[in-house]
Parts: C-alpha cells; structure tokens; sequence
C-alpha cells in the first residue's frame, strides 16, 4: 500500500467523521513543539500494535522513538462507531495518545496536511508498519519539565565506590535466572558492592500485581521494571533484574533507557526440555494441560537474545561457575 493511499484512507475515514477542514493554515501560525499528542493511526502490519512497546516515527523532517500510552479506541470505518481495544490488529484504524522519546515540531492535520502526519516504522528490521496523522499536542506534555537536581548518579556512584549498571536476566521459566541472580547479587554484597534485585515473581506481588500474562500485559510489565531500574541505577547500584522478557522489542526498550556500557543483557540459555523437566512450580504440567495460558515457551513466544553480552549454558552447569562467568566480565569491564 503506497504512502498516498495510506493517508487517503485516513483522509476519508476523518472527513466522514467531520475532523477535517481546508488543511491550510496561516502562514504565521506556527507548529506545535511538543513530545506527546493525541493521532489517529492505521495499523498496517501482521503484527499487532501493542500499547507501551517501542516503534520509530518518521515526520516531515524528524524522526525519534515513539511508544502509544494509551488505545482510547478503535473505529468501525462502516459505522463510525467506537470500539474498546487493547491492540490494534492489521488495517485496523485508532485513536491513541502517543509518547515521545523527544520534542518534535507538527501542526494538527486539520490544520496542515503536511506537516500533521506521520510514519511508523519497526525499530529492528526497519519496514514500515502504520501511518497516521495528529489530532491535537497534548497539554500535560507543556506542563512538565525536568528538573537538574544537585545529587545526581555520578556523585552517588562515587560515594558508593562503584560503577552502576544493570544486569538483565532473561531466559525461560525454570531457566534458573532467579538462583543464579540471587547467589550473584550474594556474592557482589560479600566484594562490598551495594545491590538490588528485582524478581519477576516477587515485583508481581506489588508494583505490577494488575497486571496478567497477555502480550499487552507482559510489554507493560517490562517497561515498568525497565524505569524502575533505571531510577535504581541512577542511585549509584548495581541493579539485577531476573525477568523472562520474552520479547526483544521490550528488552531493546529497556536497553535503550540506559547508557551504552550501562546495560548487561545476561542470557540464560536452558533448553526448554530442561526447564519443562525442572518445572518446580508444576507451571509447565498446567500450561500442557491447558490450564495456564499465555504461557512463554508453550502458547506465548520466547525470542531468544541475538547478541547479549553474557549467554551462560544452563542445563547441568555449576552455579558458582556461571556466577564466576559474569563477575569475571563486570571485572572485566571495571565495574566492580
């Protein structure tokens, strides 16, 4: 489908609904500078949209990182009804409020027909997979500054002795990324280092205790330990996540809250024979018998890291030798 045909179905969905004027604004009318706003968006991949997961977004003359917080709805293009979702499936058009990653310069479509739409790209193999074009800059995104406070990461660190970072565990269930995490951070504390560890299983008891297993569920799971890890790092520790993190969408979101030597992706690579045989919580013997959906490995994806920095093989392995593995590279790397 060609970029024209793109905004022309948008086009005629928005004039059937009365949103859309002349397009032509005042020459001395100048554009929205702002880093969230409100758009309609036409889903054009397999894939489904999924709130909260990463994508790049392409204007007139910028491109940043864009993630939609919110699906208000999506729109029956025959009735013009609104329907509740919580994804956005292929050809599919709805109305959604998006983050950015940085300020941009835009106008309303109704306004300039131009400069008010955009491009949705995949951040990983870089095809293009929706189209859209922008309703209004959204106010709170004004109203919001960061503030420069006088403590900040590197005087934490100093005080701490110690380069921050965070190692993040992914592999799958019964992998043992939670032993091996657990008698890691065991050890740092024993060199002195000062730690945190955050379990999948212990975080869902309260930050995410809302949240279930769906696809939705699970990317909105990481991004919230990914800026709680971020916030850990900032106060000087050595933060270690022990997350299946099934998808590289999010663990690339995650990776890229974070300076490049600050994020050690550590892959735990169990077979799932392996992990299934394990099965210590007796969660495998429920997701085969169809009494646990969504369940990574069985009926929900695993993808596999491409190049982490730490792959550690864990199906008869020594766990002390794995941990020496990954205290060797933070040596390696002067972080400890």
């Amino acid at each position: 489908m060609s970029k024209n045909v793109q905004f022309n179905r948008l086009h005629d969905l928005l004039d059937r609904m009365n949103v859309v004027n002349s397009g032509n604004n005042k020459a001395e009318d100048k554009p929205e500078l702002s880093d969230q706003f409100a758009a309609y968006i036409l889903w054009l991949d397999a894939e489904p949209m999924i709130p909260e997961r990463t994508y790049s977004i392409h204007f007139q003359n910028e491109s940043t990182i864009v993630q939609v917080t919110d699906l208000s709805f999506k729109i029956n293009i025959k009735t013009l009804s609104q329907l509740a979702a919580k994804k956005l499936e292929q050809d599919e058009i709805g109305y959604c409020k998006l983050s950015l990653s940085q300020r941009v310069s835009f106008d309303a479509y109704s306004d300039n027909q131009q400069t008010g739409t955009f491009t949705i790209f995949d951040t990983t193999n870089k095809s293009q997979i929706g189209a859209g074009v922008i309703d209004f800059a959204l106010r709170r995104a004004q109203n919001i500054s960061w503030h420069e406070t006088n403590i900040n990461q590197e005087t934490r660190s100093k005080t701490k002795h110690q380069k921050p970072c965070v190692l993040w565990f992914t592999g799958l269930s019964g992998s043992g990324k939670s032993t091996i995490a657990d008698e890691l951070e065991k050890q740092l504390y024993e060199l002195g280092k000062h730690t945190m560890l955050l379990d999948g299983d212990n975080v869902r008891h309260g930050l995410n205790r809302d949240l279930g297993f769906t696809d939705q569920d699970r990317v909105e799971n990481i991004r919230r330990i990914a800026e709680v890890s971020k916030l850990m790092v900032s106060s000087g520790l050595i933060t270690i996540v022990s997350f299946i993190s099934p998808f590289r969408a999010e663990r690339s979101m995650a990776r890229n809250l974070f300076n490049d030597d600050e994020f050690i992706e550590v892959f735990i690579d169990t077979p799932i024979e392996v992990c299934e045989a394990r099965d210590s919580k007796g969660l495998y013997k429920k997701a085969r018998a169809g009494q646990l959906k969504n369940f990574t490995g069985i009926d929900s994806d695993y993808e596999e890291p491409e190049m982490p920095e730490i792959a550690l093989q864990n199906s008869d392995a020594n766990i002390d030798d794995l941990v020496n593995n990954i205290l060797d590279y933070l040596r390696a790397n002067s972080k400890i």
